[in-house]
């Protein structure tokens, strides 16, 4: 027989992913709260703590929980740095407190008490030989001195009770196994970004731009209120079976290839293209986006092109067909014939591993410290886990985005095990319902605690159909919605063009024609029908206000047209209101509701409406408000106040 027991259950723990094994996610300045059911049978007291410690230390800091309701407890801690913390929760039988409560409860039914007060000193004394606390001892001396009034008045007082407390007997706890929570710097929830495609920075139809090119479009970027700035591979381009406009299967001979068929002679995944420039000159793009307040990522793509010097150096990395030539990649019955994948099975796996690991730090090394991540879910879990870990354990700030567009499960695991960021089905949900279903999933359901989305509202690879058939009101419609329903969101260049053209039969394909993948292109970047003030303004709505910045806030509300979606964001006393019409091609009229009882406003009490991407300032009152949505206005963004005077030059 077990010599003893643990007679405390803990159970139904928050947050706690997977039975723990994987960490939560949360922010620099976040406070973790925690919440379990504690209880054990009888009607002793319960004690707990919440352990708290960053990972890798050896001492816990503690924050006593307290009863929620019905055996429910909870505590919280601050979470101040760019790091891991470990948690966990110790429950336990408080002797002590039980044996206060029961002879309060004697006292006040008159009973003598000689007895219990001598089992209280016993309990006192335990705790001294535990703690040698010497204001036990005193406590000690007292009562021996003491009367029976003045015994029973020193063992039920505060300070005692207090010093009890301090001073439990944990021998018999449970304790919860320990659970993990990343705390990422704040622009993993938070960020604007814009893809800027480096062969289509420049002047020239027949060159890529440089990265001086670049760093020439970097104001009006800084302008239009972007905080990240997405660069492509940026690597060698191999010239084997390099692919040619609109991914033809034959390159011209002057056609770039497309950028992810990266390696050639001029070097692989820690070189530049020539074209660029200089290893130096990208450091100086860095430097300088940074000067304007934005930072960049980029692509980092596990693949490689036939003429990568990884072939001839690591041959066991990749796979051979039985007539002696390379496996190009494929996914059926689609072909890649310009990109060879890694073997993940070699015998070398683990050479393989610490060298991608060593790419990431080279660019980490360069000032890099955002990386989109292509295709993650084509590579094994574990090693995504185990990179991502041995690149943050030294740089806790390198935020990776997963681009991975696939199956619900995979695309959540991704984010588990590690991922910052994720591309999420949002580029096509365009209904209503479907909207606010997938909404709803991610900032109120299980997700909401690991996986940050990033709403792209389209990207080199993808021309949503809502976009090729709803025009210029679908580029204002999708960008508000991607920039308001997350707090993280981006778009490719062209965008603010609204650039729709397919290649072929609209409706038939999701890629554009002659996309800078596979040319150089020059854009006029003020060409006419753009929606730059659209985005500078939304961006600058976006800083303005906070709510704007955090995820689970999100709240749909009542409209009364299935094309209007309603919806609100709330952080203290900021609060925005977006209406969209979801139909690029006509007007809509709907009531929605504001939820004043949220915002304490009375249902009689007049308040301000400012609508916040044309200025218009208008008093109401009841939580019923009148919105008509056309297609070239085809989004209200409002901010809400109370009016404690009537003011005159509003509109009604």
């Amino acid at each position: 027989m077990q010599e003893t027991f643990q007679n405390i259950v803990i159970e139904d723990v928050y947050p706690e992913l997977d039975c723990g094994r994987y960490p939560v996610k949360r922010e620099v300045g976040d406070r973790l709260e925690v919440w379990a059911d504690i209880f054990k049978e009888g009607h002793d007291v319960v004690s707990a703590v919440l352990k708290h410690r960053e990972e890798g230390e050896s001492a816990w800091s503690e924050t006593q929980m307290r009863l929620f309701e019905n055996d429910r407890w909870n505590a919280a801690f601050d979470l101040p740095k760019n790091t891991r913390y470990e948690y966990a929760i110790e429950a336990w039988h408080d002797e002590f407190a039980t044996w206060r409560r029961d002879i309060g409860k004697k006292v006040e039914a008159g009973q003598n008490v000689s007895l219990e007060l001598t089992e209280g000193r016993g309990i006192v004394k335990g705790a001294h030989e535990r703690s040698k606390d010497k204001r036990l001892a005193s406590t000690l001396t007292t009562f021996e001195e003491a009367d029976y009034a003045e015994r029973l008045a020193l063992l039920r007082s505060a300070e005692v009770a207090s010093l009890m407390a301090a001073n439990p007997d944990r021998s018999r706890s449970t304790v919860t196994r320990t659970l993990l929570v990343t705390v990422d710097r704040e622009r993993a929830r938070y960020g604007a970004w814009y893809e800027m495609f480096h062969r289509s920075q420049g002047t020239a139809p027949d060159k890529s731009a440089t990265f001086a090119d670049m760093e020439k479009r970097l104001p009006e970027i800084e302008d239009l209120g972007f905080d990240v700035i997405y660069l492509v591979p940026i690597h060698p381009i191999g010239t084997t079976n390099r692919k040619g406009r609109n991914n033809a299967v034959f390159a011209g001979p002057v056609d770039p290839g497309s950028p992810y068929g990266i390696g050639s002679a001029e070097g692989g995944h820690k070189a530049v293209h020539p074209d660029l420039g200089t290893l130096e000159e990208f450091r100086g793009f860095v430097g300088a986006t940074r000067e304007r307040g934005m930072e960049v990522a980029l692509d980092f793509a596990i693949q490689a092109s036939p003429d990568h010097p990884y072939i001839k150096e690591h041959p066991e990395w990749f796979r051979f067909r039985p007539d002696g030539t390379i496996k190009f990649a494929e996914n059926p019955p689609k072909k890649y014939q310009d990109i060879v994948n890694v073997d993940w099975e070699s015998e070398d796996w683990e050479g393989l591993w610490r060298e991608w690991r060593d790419v990431l730090l080279f660019w980490v090394e360069q000032g890099v410290k955002i990386f989109r991540v292509d295709n993650p879910h084509t590579k094994p879990f574990a090693f995504w886990e185990w990179a991502i870990r041995e690149v943050q354990k030294d740089h806790p700030e390198v935020i990776f985005l997963s681009e991975a567009f696939t199956r619900p499960k995979v695309m959540r695991n991704l984010a588990k095990l590690g991922f910052t960021q994720s591309y999420t089905y949002f580029t096509w949900r365009n209904h209503k319902h479907e909207i606010i279903e997938y909404l709803t999933e991610l900032t109120k359901d299980w997700p909401k605690e690991y996986m940050r989305p990033n709403f792209f509202a389209n990207t080199h690879d993808i021309l949503p159909h809502i976009l090729q058939f709803g025009g210029r009101p679908a580029f204002i419609m999708r960008l508000v919605l991607a920039a308001t329903l997350s707090p993280t969101y981006g778009i490719y260049n062209g965008y603010e063009l609204c650039e729709n053209t397919p290649r072929g039969e609209r409706g038939t394909t999701v890629y554009y024609q002659d996309s800078e993948v596979y040319e150089y292109k020059v854009w006029d970047w003020n060409r006419p029908g753009n929606i730059k003030d659209y985005v500078r303004r939304v961006n600058e709505i976006r800083r303005e206000n906070v709510a704007l910045q955090e995820l689970t806030n999100l709240e749909f509300h009542e409209a009364w047209d299935d094309n209007v979606l309603f919806y609100g964001k709330k952080t203290g006393d900021n609060a925005v209101f977006v209406a969209a019409n979801l139909d690029p091609h006509n007007a809509h009229d709907s009531h929605v509701r504001f939820p004043l009882w949220d915002l304490g406003i009375a249902e009689d009490e007049p308040y301000i409406v400012e609508e916040l991407l044309s200025g218009r300032k208008m008093q109401a009152t009841g939580s019923l408000f009148w919105v008509r949505l056309a297609p070239q206005a085809p989004v209200e963004i409002f901010r809400m106040e109370k009016a404690s005077t009537v003011n005159d030059g509003m509109d009604a």
